[in-house]
């Protein structure tokens, strides 16, 4: 079989459902590193995870505890059998909660997951681009609204890689607005760099990539603006950070 064939076969394999012939068959392709089937498991095993997560409960009665012993091997005196014990009833809820789902369902929940598996990569991609950017030499650091119970925070302005906001006791924009950042020049009209919104908690951090002159730029500032962004500031800026 190939890896397209094989690929339905990730997510028991990870859970250790699959029959011996099948399992076989994929063990085959896991022992070649360049093989797509290798990384397709990793990643139904970080799925399955995430399962375990939502994963109800388990509390199965005293008379199994034999067979899981056995299955993890005889307690010496004193051992403490717990954690092997959860391991496996985990892993027994998570196949539970697998099997006993339809294929729809399971295409739901594997959807659910991978977006979230995205999002986080999204994150992390996102985290590492603003701590390449803080930690740049080149960067010119700015704190604002230091003495103001909101907003304040940092700004970070690198001329290679662009200004990086970050802030705290930002409310949310309202519905239908959005906060747009600006860069100041020294001289003539702001230019629109970007839109964000702030988290629940009134925390923010937005990345504007590109190129900045420094020579010319006089501050970085925020404004509340229509949820479509401006093309000029209508609002008093919120954030005013001289550079």
């Amino acid at each position: 079989m190939n890896c397209d064939e094989l690929r339905d076969q990730y997510e028991l394999y990870a859970l250790g459902a699959l029959d011996a012939e099948e399992r076989t068959e994929l063990d085959a392709h896991l022992r070649r590193p360049d093989d797509p089937c290798v990384d397709g498991v990793r990643r139904a095993r970080d799925r399955m995870t995430s399962l375990a997560l939502i994963a109800p409960e388990a509390h199965p009665p005293a008379r199994l505890r034999a067979k899981v012993v056995n299955m993890v091997g005889e307690p010496k005196r004193g051992w403490n059998w717990a954690v092997p014990w959860a391991v496996a009833m985990v892993g027994l809820a998570v196949l539970a909660l697998w099997l006993g789902v339809s294929r729809r369902e399971q295409a739901r929940i594997l959807t659910q997951i991978r977006t979230e598996e995205q999002r986080k990569t999204v994150e992390l991609a996102r985290l590492t681009e603003a701590f390449a950017l803080m930690n740049d030499p080149a960067a010119k650091q700015v704190v604002f609204g230091e003495n103001a119970p909101k907003p304040r925070g940092r700004v970070f302005v690198n001329p290679q890689q662009g200004v990086l906001l970050l802030a705290s006791n930002l409310t949310p924009a309202p519905s239908g607005k959005i906060y747009e950042m600006w860069i100041v020049p020294k001289t003539g009209a702001p230019a629109p760099a970007g839109l964000f919104q702030s988290q629940s908690d009134g925390t923010a951090m937005y990345l504007r990539k590109g190129a900045v002159d420094m020579a010319s730029a006089a501050a970085i500032a925020v404004t509340l603006e229509p949820e479509a962004g401006s093309a000029a500031p209508t609002s008093t800026p919120l954030i005013a950070a001289a550079l």
